[in-house]
């Protein structure tokens, strides 16, 4: 899985990495690679050394942040950090949406060894103080929006607001400039929970440039990239994007929240080379309407990376033919990190596959008895890269199979394309039939009335399993529980059709864009 140096200095040079620059920028550069490590504090100290007037972030609150001025705020986070008694090892909680303040308490809490546990937004209060008792968190900062989330918290904890936290950094003495400490601080980030109750994992510092090689190989990024980040930075996605960007000294554009008109409106405002989004925030800047001309205005954009969950079925063909051949999808897990991406050219020859493993990575479709399947039969998925985690931080982990992680999922193999064909747990078994639910997802998302579809097993007293399909319209369309019974019917084999229909106003999403499929159960009586 080792990148030859020959392969790394190649790609660096094709995205601009080793451009000429000062000597002694260069130096520096690398003077804190080695001092300060890959992870996010070394990135910022690289960065912050060979481009410290490059703008860093352009948060829509605080306007542009150079590299230099962000690693000064990052060095004042630390201070901060130690001066309200957070020791090196320590569990600190971090609830916030994307601003610059959030990645200055990310990069301070790393240059200090502590670790940090980043919350889901979308967390309620009792989730919140449960996954804090899990992850056995000493304190907490959270925006000032998540209050009200942040009053279950158990007694003990020291919980600071976002706008207490400003104020107080504000008033820190810069301090003399840090020294690496035993151990950098650990990013522990949750998995998505959308079937039950989020676990940690934490993720593992690079050692090299190899992780970052595998995807910008891939990837067309290019040194100081303008970038637009959606993806909630609480989650793999958007963490990998900041890393990214770090990494290719890059300027990242934050909005606390994603809109979708706001997002198209940064894009072309910043002109930005590149977003970083999860599948979702396409789909609903593909509703936008077009402007008062009766054309969709198409930002100047090279890269459109996305990841967190599967697109339905045909869309990617359609995004491409409006942006341009610029989507890139990732399919990966918090665990595996990445597995495969899809370019362009592969998502125009498949819409549906999730492409072929990156540089440094391996794939395998393994059946239950752990050994390899024919092309074209499905198994299991298992990966293994430089970045595949080492267990939850609660002791549990997944399967591996010779250094290689079970990602949940199964899939297939076909023509050099992988495919992903559903979870491991989500075949049922209906009346003796084996049934993928997202078999059926992908047929109705095509019916001209669907905007979006679920299908889910849910327990049934004569056939073990029956499907059950959640379904929202486009504004202006009707249709019938018989109507969707009779598609499916009309286009699948009988043990597939949905023994019942529901019509929702939304599917229930998490804040990285899965669907809760734990709520759509809860629906069935």
């Amino acid at each position: 899985m080792a990148i030859s140096l020959l392969t790394v200095g190649a790609v660096m040079a094709k995205r601009g990495m080793l451009a000429p620059a000062p000597p002694h920028r260069q130096v520096n550069q690398l003077v804190a690679l080695r001092k300060w490590g890959f992870g996010l504090a070394g990135e910022l100290r690289q960065a912050a050394n060979r481009s410290p007037k490059q703008v860093a972030v352009i948060d829509e609150d605080r306007g542009p942040v150079t590299y230099s001025e962000l690693l000064a705020s990052s060095e004042k986070a630390s201070a901060l950090l130690q001066a309200k008694g957070f020791e090196p090892g320590q569990r600190l909680g971090l609830l916030a949406r994307n601003h610059v303040g959030a990645i200055e308490i990310m990069t301070g809490a790393s240059a200090v060894g502590i670790d940090l546990v980043l919350m889901n937004t979308g967390l309620s209060s009792g989730q919140l103080a449960q996954v804090a008792q899990q992850q056995e968190v000493v304190g907490l900062i959270h925006d000032d929006e998540f209050d009200t989330v942040a009053s279950g918290l158990p007694d003990g904890l020291t919980v600071i607001r976002e706008s207490d936290w400003a104020r107080d950094l504000d008033a820190t003495t810069a301090p003399q400039p840090l020294n690496p400490p035993a151990r950098g601080g650990r990013t522990i980030i949750l998995t998505s929970g959308t079937t039950g109750t989020p676990k940690g994992a934490a993720r593992k510092t690079p050692g090299g440039f190899g992780p970052l090689i595998s995807i910008i190989e891939r990837i067309p990024l290019h040194a100081e990239d303008r970038t637009l980040i959606s993806a909630p930075i609480f989650h793999t996605w958007g963490y990998a994007a900041m890393q990214l960007s770090f990494a290719m000294r890059a300027t990242i554009v934050l909005q606390r929240r994603f809109d979708p008109q706001r997002a198209k409106d940064a894009l072309e405002a910043h002109h930005c080379h590149a977003m970083f989004a999860i599948p979702v925030m396409l789909q609903r800047m593909m509703e936008l309407p077009a402007d008062p001309q009766g054309r969709r205005r198409r930002p100047d954009l090279r890269v459109v990376a996305t990841s967190g969950s599967a697109y339905p079925h045909g869309f990617t063909t359609r995004f491409m033919d409006e942006y341009g051949d610029v989507l890139y999808n990732l399919y990966g897990s918090t665990e595996a990190s990445w597995v495969c991406i899809a370019t362009p050219e592969n998502l125009r020859r498949d819409p549906d596959t999730a492409g072929t493993p990156p540089l440094g990575t391996v794939v395998k479709i393994l059946d239950a008895d752990d050994g390899e399947v024919a092309p074209g039969e499905t198994g299991r998925i298992f990966c293994g890269n430089d970045l595949v985690f080492e267990g939850y931080t609660s002791g549990a982990t997944k399967d591996f199979v010779d250094g290689l992680v079970s990602t949940g999922d199964m899939g297939h193999e076909a023509d050099g394309l992988f495919y992903v064909d559903g979870r491991d747990d989500d075949m049922i078994v209906s009346g003796g039939e084996n049934v993928y639910p997202i078999e059926v997802e992908s047929l109705l998302v095509e019916h001209p009335a669907v905007r979006e579809v679920s299908v889910v097993g849910v327990p049934d007293p004569e056939f073990g399993q029956r499907l059950a399909a959640f379904i929202t319209l486009h504004d202006g369309h009707e249709l019938t529980e018989d109507e969707v019974k009779d598609h499916v019917k009309a286009n699948r084999a009988r043990h597939c059709v949905p023994r019942e229909v529901h019509f929702l106003d939304e599917l229930p999403r998490n804040a990285t864009g899965k669907v809760l499929l734990r709520e759509l159960r809860s629906r069935i009586t």
